[in-house]
């Protein structure tokens, strides 16, 4: 994406009513307005509330939300000039129970509250393969904490994803930790059993990888 193009997107999610896009000091230490208040504050109803971590061009996100109308949902991504593409699908087709957050994973603690989550869903993170990286790996057991803390008891997160090692390394996170994994397939389109919203709606990325015969991967648990 050329800059001008980038910068264009910047200027159009200033105007978007569904983006939000908070500075980090405003989240880490001014205390953000809508944490543990998204209900009240943003969405004006009771509803439960969806999260989409790394949410990309926001295909889940807006796929989900005309889905589940009686449900809101949250795209996160740091990268503002990829979730234009679905802020601005929202808006044109004037879907209220869509947002965008333009902030870091890691303050995922600090911008919901405690319980305030129903479903988190991952798709198509970095795996971080290099040991190095592994902080960063989006599913260790220190973000598995900071999504604990803003799931429901009985939250779900989802992991989608064509890193077998990701997967991988998840399961094994989860059975050290005794969670209760729900759901477990190494290739979802080889498997019709897998769930409609696992196999129903496909990220740009995701249609690139099925090209190149790629199998995807799904996770369901729960974080107790």
């Amino acid at each position: 994406m050329g800059d001008k193009n980038k910068l264009r997107r910047f200027k159009d999610n200033e105007t978007f009513g569904n983006v939000i896009q908070p500075s980090r000091e405003e989240v880490v230490n001014q205390g953000f307005k809508y944490k543990s208040h998204w209900n009240a504050l943003y969405f004006k109803n009771t509803n439960p509330i969806i999260v989409e971590l790394g949410c990309g061009k926001g295909e889940y996100t807006v796929g989900l939300a005309k889905k589940y109308q009686d449900k809101n949902f949250i795209g996160i991504d740091i990268k503002g000039a990829r979730f234009w593409r679905g802020a601005k699908t929202a808006i044109e087709q004037k879907m209220n129970n869509v947002a965008f957050l333009r902030t870091q994973i890691e303050l995922v603690a600090d911008v919901f509250g405690e319980n305030e989550i129903s479903e988190i869903w991952i798709t198509f993170p970095n795996p971080q393969i290099k040991y190095k990286r592994s902080k960063h790996r989006m599913t260790n057991p220190e973000f598995l904490d900071k999504y604990k803390h803003i799931l429901k008891p009985e939250g779900i997160v989802h992991l989608k994803t064509d890193s077998e090692f990701m997967h991988g390394y998840t399961l094994g996170i989860l059975e050290g930790l005794n969670q209760e994994i729900l759901y477990s397939h190494h290739d979802i389109y080889v498997n019709h059993e897998a769930p409609e919203d696992v196999v129903g709606i496909q990220t740009f990325y995701e249609k690139q990888y099925l090209e190149k015969a790629k199998p995807i991967t799904y996770l369901k648990f729960k974080l107790n």
